[in-house]
C-alpha cells in the first residue's frame, strides 16, 4: 500500500467542519487507511483574491488505489460537499480542496494530475502541517526535507488554530 499526504482545505461556510467531513468520507473508504492527521491551521488566502481565510490540515493516509483513482476519490468528495469546479485559472472560494501533495516517491506530471503537488514547496499552509506529520520527508523532485522548504519560505507565518485533529 502506498504512503500519500494529502492537504484539506476550506475557506467557505463551516471550515472545520468541511474539513473534518472531507476526511472522514476519505477515512470511510474501504480502499484507504487515514494513518494520522496534523493540527487545523487558519491560514491567509495563498495568491487569492478574497478575505475569507483558509482551515488547512494534512492528512497521511495508506491506499490500495493508484493516483489517478486516489485524484478521482478526492473529486467525488468535493463534489459531495459542494464544490463546485469553474472554469478560469482565478482560485475562488470553495467548501473543500482535496489535493494530493505527496504519493510514496513517485513523480507524475500528466495534463490533470501533478505529484508532488506543483506548488507545496511554496505553500505554509501545506508545508508546516507536513512538519508534525514528517519533517524529515524529502521531495522526491527538488532533494529537500520539508523543514528546508519551509526555511526557504519568504513568509513562513501560519496561525494556530484551536489544535483541533481528527481522530481515526
Amino acid at each position: 500500500m502506498a504512503i500519500v499526504y494529502i492537504s484539506l482545505g476550506s475557506n467557505k461556510g463551516d471550515r472545520i467542519g468541511y474539513v473534518q467531513q472531507a476526511a472522514s468520507l476519505l477515512g470511510m473508504d474501504e480502499g484507504i487507511s487515514i494513518v494520522r492527521s496534523s493540527a487545523f491551521y487558519e491560514t491567509e488566502p495563498w495568491n487569492m483574491n478574497t478575505k475569507t481565510w483558509f482551515v488547512n490540515a494534512v492528512i497521511e493516509i495508506k491506499t490500495k488505489y493508484s493516483p489517478d483513482e486516489l485524484l478521482k476519490r478526492c473529486q467525488d468528495i468535493e463534489k459531495k460537499l459542494g464544490r463546485e469546479h469553474k472554469t478560469g485559472s482565478n482560485y475562488e472560494d470553495r467548501t473543500i480542496d482535496i489535493d494530493i501533495l505527496f504519493y510514496d516517491n513517485e513523480i507524475i506530471n500528466e495534463e490533470n494530475l501533478v505529484i508532488p503537488h506543483k506548488y507545496v514547496h511554496l505553500r505554509a499552509f501545506n508545508l508546516v502541517p507536513m512538519m508534525e506529520l514528517d519533517a524529515d520527508y524529502i521531495h522526491p523532485v527538488l532533494h529537500k526535507s520539508i523543514v528546508e522548504m519551509h526555511s526557504d519560505l519568504e513568509n513562513p507565518e501560519m496561525v494556530f488554530l484551536y489544535g483541533t485533529r481528527v481522530d481515526f
